[in-house]
Protein backbone atom coordinates (compact mmCIF):
# COMPACT_ATOMS: atom_id res chain seq x y z
CA UNK A 1 0.00 0.00 0.00
CA UNK A 2 1.21 3.49 -0.73
CA UNK A 3 1.40 6.29 1.83
CA UNK A 4 -1.46 8.28 0.34
CA UNK A 5 -3.83 5.36 0.56
CA UNK A 6 -2.75 4.58 4.14
CA UNK A 7 -3.70 8.14 5.09
CA UNK A 8 -7.43 7.56 4.72
CA UNK A 9 -7.97 4.11 6.17
CA UNK A 10 -11.34 5.14 7.58
CA UNK A 11 -12.69 5.45 4.04
CA UNK A 12 -11.59 1.89 3.28
CA UNK A 13 -13.12 0.64 6.54
CA UNK A 14 -16.50 2.29 5.97
CA UNK A 15 -16.75 2.01 2.18
CA UNK A 16 -18.74 -1.24 2.07
CA UNK A 17 -21.26 -0.33 4.77
CA UNK A 18 -24.56 1.08 3.61
CA UNK A 19 -27.87 1.26 5.38
CA UNK A 20 -30.69 -0.74 3.84
CA UNK A 21 -32.99 2.17 4.58
CA UNK A 22 -33.31 5.05 6.99
CA UNK A 23 -36.37 5.62 9.16
CA UNK A 24 -36.87 9.36 9.61
CA UNK A 25 -38.93 11.07 12.28
CA UNK A 26 -39.86 14.55 13.51
CA UNK A 27 -41.38 15.01 16.95
CA UNK A 28 -42.88 18.31 18.13
CA UNK A 29 -42.54 18.20 21.91
CA UNK A 30 -43.58 20.73 24.55
CA UNK A 31 -42.47 20.61 28.18
CA UNK A 32 -42.93 18.73 30.32
CA UNK A 33 -42.33 15.55 28.32
CA UNK A 34 -40.35 12.32 28.68
CA UNK A 35 -40.15 9.37 26.27
CA UNK A 36 -38.40 6.03 26.69
CA UNK A 37 -37.09 3.89 23.84
CA UNK A 38 -36.47 0.19 24.48
CA UNK A 39 -33.80 0.31 21.77
CA UNK A 40 -33.57 -0.27 18.02
CA UNK A 41 -31.41 -2.44 15.76
CA UNK A 42 -28.83 -0.11 14.21
CA UNK A 43 -27.43 3.37 14.83
CA UNK A 44 -29.85 6.10 15.92
CA UNK A 45 -29.07 9.79 15.38
CA UNK A 46 -30.97 12.63 17.10
CA UNK A 47 -30.82 16.43 16.76
CA UNK A 48 -33.09 19.18 18.05
CA UNK A 49 -34.08 22.78 17.48
CA UNK A 50 -35.85 25.02 19.99
CA UNK A 51 -35.43 24.15 23.68
CA UNK A 52 -32.62 21.79 24.69
CA UNK A 53 -33.42 18.28 25.89
CA UNK A 54 -31.87 15.56 28.04
CA UNK A 55 -30.85 12.08 26.95
CA UNK A 56 -30.01 9.20 29.28
CA UNK A 57 -28.83 5.79 28.14
CA UNK A 58 -30.31 3.15 30.45
CA UNK A 59 -28.04 2.81 33.47
CA UNK A 60 -26.20 6.10 32.87
CA UNK A 61 -26.59 9.69 34.03
CA UNK A 62 -28.63 12.06 31.80
CA UNK A 63 -26.76 14.38 29.45
CA UNK A 64 -28.15 17.70 28.22
CA UNK A 65 -28.16 18.18 24.44
CA UNK A 66 -28.31 21.73 23.10
CA UNK A 67 -30.03 22.81 19.87
CA UNK A 68 -28.01 21.73 16.80
CA UNK A 69 -25.84 19.37 18.83
CA UNK A 70 -25.91 15.85 17.42
CA UNK A 71 -26.45 12.81 19.63
CA UNK A 72 -25.82 9.32 18.25
CA UNK A 73 -26.51 5.98 19.87
CA UNK A 74 -24.23 3.72 17.77
CA UNK A 75 -25.89 0.50 18.91
CA UNK A 76 -29.39 2.02 19.15
CA UNK A 77 -29.46 1.23 22.87
CA UNK A 78 -32.36 1.73 25.23
CA UNK A 79 -32.58 5.33 26.41
CA UNK A 80 -34.83 8.14 27.62
CA UNK A 81 -35.19 11.61 26.11
CA UNK A 82 -36.94 14.31 28.13
CA UNK A 83 -37.41 18.02 28.73
CA UNK A 84 -35.88 17.56 32.20
CA UNK A 85 -34.33 14.69 34.17
CA UNK A 86 -36.49 12.66 36.56
CA UNK A 87 -39.80 12.81 34.70
CA UNK A 88 -41.85 9.63 34.38
CA UNK A 89 -41.40 8.50 30.76
CA UNK A 90 -44.01 7.31 28.31
CA UNK A 91 -42.96 4.50 25.95
CA UNK A 92 -41.94 5.83 22.53
CA UNK A 93 -43.62 2.77 21.05
CA UNK A 94 -47.06 3.94 22.17
CA UNK A 95 -46.85 7.23 20.26
CA UNK A 96 -45.08 5.70 17.26
CA UNK A 97 -47.71 2.99 16.84
CA UNK A 98 -50.47 5.59 17.10
CA UNK A 99 -48.88 7.80 14.44
CA UNK A 100 -47.27 5.31 12.03
CA UNK A 101 -48.64 4.63 8.55
CA UNK A 102 -48.09 1.18 7.04
CA UNK A 103 -45.04 -0.96 7.83
CA UNK A 104 -42.42 0.57 10.13
CA UNK A 105 -39.99 2.53 7.96
CA UNK A 106 -42.27 2.86 4.96
CA UNK A 107 -43.19 6.43 5.91
CA UNK A 108 -41.65 9.14 8.09
CA UNK A 109 -43.04 9.33 11.63
CA UNK A 110 -44.45 12.67 12.74
CA UNK A 111 -46.28 13.47 15.97
CA UNK A 112 -46.80 16.13 18.65
CA UNK A 113 -46.70 15.46 22.39
CA UNK A 114 -46.26 17.24 25.71
CA UNK A 115 -47.68 19.66 28.22
CA UNK A 116 -47.67 22.94 26.31
CA UNK A 117 -44.48 24.47 27.72
CA UNK A 118 -41.22 25.36 25.93
CA UNK A 119 -41.08 23.60 22.57
CA UNK A 120 -38.43 21.19 21.28
CA UNK A 121 -38.42 19.94 17.70
CA UNK A 122 -36.65 16.57 17.76
CA UNK A 123 -35.34 15.10 14.50
CA UNK A 124 -34.38 11.42 14.32
CA UNK A 125 -32.67 9.07 11.87
CA UNK A 126 -32.62 5.31 12.43
CA UNK A 127 -30.24 3.47 10.11
CA UNK A 128 -31.16 -0.10 9.22
CA UNK A 129 -27.77 -1.72 8.60
CA UNK A 130 -27.25 -5.04 6.78
CA UNK A 131 -27.03 -8.05 9.07
CA UNK A 132 -24.65 -7.09 11.89
CA UNK A 133 -24.22 -3.62 10.40
CA UNK A 134 -20.87 -2.03 11.14
CA UNK A 135 -19.81 -5.05 13.19
CA UNK A 136 -16.92 -4.46 15.55
CA UNK A 137 -16.67 -0.78 14.62
CA UNK A 138 -20.08 0.07 16.05
CA UNK A 139 -19.89 -2.56 18.76
CA UNK A 140 -16.75 -1.00 20.23
CA UNK A 141 -18.03 2.59 20.34
CA UNK A 142 -19.48 4.14 23.50
CA UNK A 143 -23.27 3.81 23.83
CA UNK A 144 -23.71 7.57 23.35
CA UNK A 145 -21.74 10.06 21.26
CA UNK A 146 -22.57 13.77 21.44
CA UNK A 147 -21.07 16.22 18.95
CA UNK A 148 -21.39 19.74 20.33
CA UNK A 149 -21.37 22.66 17.93
CA UNK A 150 -19.69 24.81 20.59
CA UNK A 151 -16.66 22.48 20.38
CA UNK A 152 -16.79 21.13 16.80
CA UNK A 153 -17.56 23.79 14.16
CA UNK A 154 -18.78 21.30 11.52
CA UNK A 155 -21.55 20.09 13.82
CA UNK A 156 -23.78 23.02 12.82
CA UNK A 157 -23.64 22.12 9.12
CA UNK A 158 -24.27 18.43 9.89
CA UNK A 159 -27.28 19.42 12.01
CA UNK A 160 -28.63 21.61 9.21
CA UNK A 161 -28.21 18.75 6.71
CA UNK A 162 -30.05 16.38 9.04
CA UNK A 163 -32.91 18.83 9.61
CA UNK A 164 -33.29 19.38 5.85
CA UNK A 165 -33.18 15.65 5.17
CA UNK A 166 -35.91 14.83 7.69
CA UNK A 167 -38.12 17.71 6.54
CA UNK A 168 -37.76 16.67 2.90
CA UNK A 169 -38.68 13.06 3.65
CA UNK A 170 -41.87 14.19 5.37
CA UNK A 171 -43.00 15.53 1.97
CA UNK A 172 -42.34 12.02 0.54
CA UNK A 173 -41.40 13.17 -2.94
CA UNK A 174 -40.42 10.40 -5.40
CA UNK A 175 -37.06 8.92 -4.48
CA UNK A 176 -37.18 10.05 -0.85
CA UNK A 177 -36.42 6.61 0.60
CA UNK A 178 -33.19 6.14 -1.37
CA UNK A 179 -32.17 9.74 -0.70
CA UNK A 180 -32.76 9.29 3.03
CA UNK A 181 -30.66 6.11 3.17
CA UNK A 182 -27.73 7.61 1.27
CA UNK A 183 -27.77 10.89 3.20
CA UNK A 184 -27.98 8.96 6.46
CA UNK A 185 -24.87 7.02 5.43
CA UNK A 186 -23.00 10.28 4.81
CA UNK A 187 -24.07 11.69 8.16
CA UNK A 188 -22.91 8.53 9.91
CA UNK A 189 -19.48 8.73 8.27
CA UNK A 190 -19.10 12.42 9.19
CA UNK A 191 -20.13 11.77 12.78
CA UNK A 192 -17.65 8.91 13.12
CA UNK A 193 -14.89 11.04 11.58
CA UNK A 194 -15.57 13.89 13.99
CA UNK A 195 -15.72 11.51 16.94
CA UNK A 196 -12.38 10.03 15.93
CA UNK A 197 -10.53 13.27 15.43
CA UNK A 198 -12.12 15.73 17.88
CA UNK A 199 -9.94 15.72 20.97
CA UNK A 200 -12.56 17.15 23.40
CA UNK A 201 -15.01 14.40 22.47
CA UNK A 202 -12.38 11.68 22.78
CA UNK A 203 -11.41 12.96 26.23
CA UNK A 204 -15.04 13.24 27.35
CA UNK A 205 -15.56 9.52 26.79
CA UNK A 206 -12.20 8.41 28.11
CA UNK A 207 -10.31 7.99 24.83
CA UNK A 208 -10.94 6.52 21.39
CA UNK A 209 -12.60 3.21 20.92
CA UNK A 210 -12.37 -0.01 19.02
CA UNK A 211 -11.53 -0.14 15.34
CA UNK A 212 -11.57 3.65 15.20
CA UNK A 213 -8.93 3.78 17.90
CA UNK A 214 -6.88 1.26 15.93
CA UNK A 215 -6.78 3.64 12.98
CA UNK A 216 -4.57 5.96 15.01
CA UNK A 217 -1.85 3.29 15.02
CA UNK A 218 0.01 3.13 11.70
CA UNK A 219 0.72 -0.61 11.89
CA UNK A 220 -2.79 -1.62 12.98
CA UNK A 221 -4.35 0.75 10.44
CA UNK A 222 -2.28 -0.94 7.73
CA UNK A 223 -3.62 -4.36 8.74
CA UNK A 224 -7.23 -3.16 8.86
CA UNK A 225 -6.91 -1.54 5.45
CA UNK A 226 -5.43 -4.73 3.96
CA UNK A 227 -8.32 -6.81 5.30
CA UNK A 228 -10.82 -4.42 3.77
CA UNK A 229 -8.98 -4.19 0.44
CA UNK A 230 -8.55 -7.97 0.03
CA UNK A 231 -11.15 -9.77 2.18
CA UNK A 232 -10.83 -12.94 0.10
CA UNK A 233 -7.08 -13.25 0.67
CA UNK A 234 -6.07 -16.15 2.96
CA UNK A 235 -4.89 -13.86 5.73
CA UNK A 236 -3.35 -15.25 8.89
CA UNK A 237 -2.12 -13.52 12.03
CA UNK A 238 1.43 -14.16 10.81
CA UNK A 239 0.90 -12.63 7.35
CA UNK A 240 -0.92 -9.60 8.76
CA UNK A 241 1.83 -9.09 11.34
CA UNK A 242 4.46 -9.27 8.62
CA UNK A 243 2.57 -6.72 6.49
CA UNK A 244 2.35 -4.47 9.55
CA UNK A 245 6.11 -4.74 10.24
CA UNK A 246 5.51 -6.20 13.68
CA UNK A 247 6.23 -9.52 15.33
CA UNK A 248 3.26 -11.85 15.56
CA UNK A 249 3.07 -11.47 19.35
CA UNK A 250 3.31 -7.68 19.37
CA UNK A 251 0.82 -7.40 16.49
CA UNK A 252 -1.75 -9.67 18.17
CA UNK A 253 -1.48 -7.92 21.52
CA UNK A 254 -1.60 -4.42 20.04
CA UNK A 255 -4.52 -5.22 17.72
CA UNK A 256 -6.61 -6.66 20.54
CA UNK A 257 -5.75 -3.80 22.89
CA UNK A 258 -6.68 -1.12 20.35
CA UNK A 259 -9.54 -2.75 18.44
CA UNK A 260 -11.07 -4.85 21.20
CA UNK A 261 -11.10 -8.17 19.31
CA UNK A 262 -8.51 -10.49 17.78
CA UNK A 263 -7.38 -9.89 14.18
CA UNK A 264 -9.12 -13.07 12.99
CA UNK A 265 -12.36 -12.14 14.76
CA UNK A 266 -12.29 -8.74 13.09
CA UNK A 267 -11.59 -10.29 9.68
CA UNK A 268 -14.39 -12.84 10.12
CA UNK A 269 -16.87 -10.15 11.12
CA UNK A 270 -15.97 -8.01 8.13
CA UNK A 271 -16.17 -10.96 5.74
CA UNK A 272 -19.65 -11.85 6.97
CA UNK A 273 -20.85 -8.25 6.70
CA UNK A 274 -19.55 -8.13 3.14
CA UNK A 275 -21.13 -11.50 2.35
CA UNK A 276 -24.49 -10.30 3.67
CA UNK A 277 -24.34 -7.38 1.27
CA UNK A 278 -23.35 -9.60 -1.68
CA UNK A 279 -26.16 -12.09 -0.97
CA UNK A 280 -28.65 -9.38 -1.93
CA UNK A 281 -27.30 -9.61 -5.48
CA UNK A 282 -29.33 -12.48 -6.92
CA UNK A 283 -26.97 -12.69 -9.90
CA UNK A 284 -24.16 -14.00 -7.69
CA UNK A 285 -24.07 -17.71 -6.87
CA UNK A 286 -23.39 -18.94 -3.34
CA UNK A 287 -19.99 -20.16 -4.54
CA UNK A 288 -19.12 -16.70 -5.87
CA UNK A 289 -20.11 -15.04 -2.61
CA UNK A 290 -18.15 -17.59 -0.57
CA UNK A 291 -15.07 -17.19 -2.77
CA UNK A 292 -15.23 -13.38 -2.59
CA UNK A 293 -14.94 -13.48 1.21
CA UNK A 294 -12.20 -16.10 1.42
CA UNK A 295 -14.00 -19.45 1.57
CA UNK A 296 -13.17 -22.22 -0.91
CA UNK A 297 -16.00 -24.39 0.41
CA UNK A 298 -19.66 -23.35 0.23
CA UNK A 299 -20.36 -25.61 3.19
CA UNK A 300 -17.74 -23.93 5.38
CA UNK A 301 -19.02 -20.51 4.35
CA UNK A 302 -22.63 -21.49 5.08
CA UNK A 303 -21.69 -22.74 8.56
CA UNK A 304 -19.78 -19.55 9.34
CA UNK A 305 -22.57 -17.32 8.03
CA UNK A 306 -25.22 -19.16 10.04
CA UNK A 307 -23.16 -18.86 13.22
CA UNK A 308 -22.86 -15.13 12.61
CA UNK A 309 -26.43 -14.25 11.57
CA UNK A 310 -28.49 -17.15 12.92
CA UNK A 311 -29.75 -18.05 9.44
CA UNK A 312 -28.46 -19.78 6.34
CA UNK A 313 -27.20 -17.71 3.38
CA UNK A 314 -30.21 -18.75 1.29
CA UNK A 315 -32.66 -17.80 4.05
CA UNK A 316 -30.93 -14.44 4.47
CA UNK A 317 -31.07 -13.80 0.71
CA UNK A 318 -34.80 -14.63 0.63
CA UNK A 319 -35.50 -12.29 3.54
CA UNK A 320 -33.47 -9.50 1.92
CA UNK A 321 -35.42 -9.96 -1.33
CA UNK A 322 -38.73 -9.83 0.54
CA UNK A 323 -37.71 -6.62 2.30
Amino acid sequence: MDTERDGDVLSHVLATYRSERAVTARFSLSAPWSLHSSGVAGPLIRMCTGAPYWIAVDGAEPVQVAPHDIAMLPQGGAHTVSSAPGLEPMPFRTLIEANSVGRHGDHPIVFSHGGGGPATELFSLHLWMPAQGLGSIIGSLPPLIVLRQAQIPTTASLAQAMESLVNETVAQRPGWQLSAARMADLLLVHILCEHLYAQPQAQEHGGRFGSLRGLDDESIARAISLMHEKPGHPWSVASLAQASYLSRTVFSERFRALVGVTPMHYLGSYRMTLAAEKLKNRQLSLHQVAEAVGYESEKAFSRAFQRWTGMTPSAYARRAEAD
